[in-house]
């Protein structure tokens, strides 16, 4: 059997200028990174603005698990699906972060023949996107610490400075550090520390951000901490914004690629969902919306995290409504929800499917509660038995969502065609699209709107710390913002261990933080880390140059 990165090399791309040429791009609004990858400049979307935008399909899935859903496959061969069926489709996808690539996770551009190339350049640095918001990033972090070190003229308290550096990898030794030493001309000693890039408020303004004055407006309103009086200091009062906006410029556009089919392929921006909102940009999503009939994307993680943010952040925020919701399981996901153990998910056992099937089922119902027609896709591996088929099928009966099955990870679109037809049809069934909350609610009430409605908590549990940072945002004026949580991605609740469909516990929210820029309040739950950690046996390991001196192996 093939690797990913096999399959991906011996692939013949289209120049990526015939794929502009496809979705009616014209030369001057394309700027070529090379032959198979570029950007889309505003001049695009500018031209398009009045035409009628194309429906919009989200893929999300279950609570994901060791054995993996291939949501963004699904999602790739979803695309590919549509084009043999002669639908003009497009693909948006986030870019993916170099952390889960050398970590544990792996890349974001599909697998087997459902794939987005070049593969390996995406999972490396493609066009610099990451880079260019870990430098505006960590501008923002050395003009304040400047800012002490020339007098303070703003009398930032050092003890209360919210932002972190940041870096695009898993170093869990920069979780905690101190700054300043070495005496008196390397600034103030004080305790700082990193979070991964995808975790930036600087990545969530870029992916929320509608253009360029936009971007600059946001980062300015990023909260950096509070003066030595408690009063709220931003970015704008350092006059970072600019300068920072100047650095993130390009990475503003989004970025052109294609299938292994020669389906188009947006992607852009990288959020982590189980950090924060974990959906590609605005800008590239509502640009899909104009290139194609229908543009399908995908957001972080299970539905309860990812599929939320998109459909109560990102939707309420950018004014889009989904036509349909795509939901990706698999036989071994459900069979390991019922607390069968990875070794043994190969094994047929449809008791176990029908036992863990109840993950599926609340995230179906959940989705359904947002008035958008629900779709299951059943991820075929060759070891699922048409017993435990059957029992999905059941399940998708009980919820009253259609499944298909989906076998494009071996067959690329033409394993996915039954999959299209009915997102298809789901696609011209009524939609009411609509949040889980409204506006008007406190962020208290939006956080346990979601953690009862989507989670199934009894009830929200809140630190002291918790409970004093939602007060004071409530009261200063920031009550109107949508909440993003972050928790665990393997459950509905935020304790990891907890598979299924737990009932009767508790959300616990352990802090929270503004980030009054992306236009969102985070609300952290559980243990979960805004820099993750390398695994005991790193991807790293297996990833190599070889002798030719270009050929990458071990890449997935």
């Amino acid at each position: 059997m093939l690797s990913d990165i096999e399959i991906a090399s011996a692939a013949i791309p289209c120049p990526i200028t015939e794929i502009a040429e496809q979705l009616g791009i014209r030369t001057e609004e394309l700027e070529p990174y090379g032959r198979f990858k570029a950007k889309v400049n505003p001049a695009c979307f500018a031209r398009l603005r009045e035409r009628k935008d194309g429906k919009l399909i989200l893929v999300t899935a279950v609570n994901p698990t060791p054995a993996g859903e291939g949501k963004t496959t699904t999602t790739v061969g979803l695309g590919q699906a549509m084009a043999k069926l002669g639908k003009k489709a497009i693909i948006a996808l986030r870019e993916p972060s170099l952390g889960p690539v050398f970590g544990v996770k792996g890349g974001a551009a599909g697998g087997g023949y459902a794939q987005v190339i070049p593969m390996e350049e995406i999972n490396l640095h493609f066009t610099g996107d990451i880079h260019a918001i870990t430098t505006a990033h960590n501008l923002l972090s050395a003009m304040i610490d400047n800012h002490i070190q020339q007098g303070n003229a703003l009398r930032l308290d050092a003890r209360r400075i919210l932002w972190k550096r940041s870096m695009d990898m898993n170093d869990r030794a920069l979780r905690h550090i101190v700054v300043g030493l070495g005496g008196k001309t390397n600034g103030f000693m004080r305790e700082d520390g990193f979070m991964i890039t995808a975790a930036s408020e600087v990545m969530a303004v870029l992916c929320l951000a509608e253009d360029t004055l936009d971007l600059k407006h946001r980062l300015g309103n990023m909260l950096i901490g509070y003066d030595l009086d408690g009063k709220a200091v931003y970015c704008r009062d350092l006059k970072a914004q600019g300068a920072m906006s100047a650095v993130l410029r390009d990475a503003l556009m989004p970025n052109l690629v294609q299938t292994l089919e020669g389906t188009p392929c947006l992607m852009h921006g990288g959020p982590f969902a189980n950090i924060a909102h974990g959906c590609n940009s605005v800008i590239a999503t509502r640009l899909a919306l104009k290139l194609a009939d229908y543009a399908i994307t995908e957001a972080g993680f299970g539905a309860d995290l990812g599929a939320e943010k998109f459909l109560d952040i990102k939707c309420r925020l950018a004014g889009l409504k989904p036509s349909a919701i795509v939901v990706v399981a698999t036989v071994r996901a459900l069979k390991y929800n019922a607390g069968i153990a990875k070794a043994d998910l190969a094994v047929p056992n449809a008791q176990a499917v029908k036992e863990g099937a109840v993950n599926l089922e609340k995230h179906i119902s959940n989705l359904r509660k947002y008035g958008v027609p629900v779709v299951a896709a059943l991820n075929r591996f060759g070891t699922d038995t048409e017993e435990e088929i059957q029992a999905v099928r059941e399940c998708c009966e009980r919820c009253g969502a259609e499944l298909a099955l989906s076998d494009v990870f071996a067959r690329g679109g033409e394993g996915g065609v039954e999959l299209a037809e009915a997102v298809l049809r789901a696609c011209e069934q009524p939609s009411d699209f609509h949040p889980i909350y409204e506006d008007s609610l406190t962020l208290k009430q939006k956080v346990e709107t979601v953690a009862r409605e989507i989670y199934g908590a009894d009830g929200v549990e809140y630190s002291n710390e918790a409970n004093k940072a939602l007060t004071a945002a409530q009261e200063d004026g920031f009550g109107g913002l949508p909440v993003c949580i972050a928790k665990t991605q393997y459950s509905l609740s935020d304790d990891p261990k907890l598979l299924g469909r737990p009932e009767g516990f508790k959300l616990h929210i352990r802090e929270v933080r503004l980030s009054s820029g992306a236009g969102f309040v985070v609300c952290l739950a559980g243990e979960i880390m805004t820099m993750p950690g390398l695994p005991k046996h790193p991807a790293a390991l297996d990833i190599d140059l070889a002798e030719d001196g270009n050929t990458i192996t071990g890449l997935f």
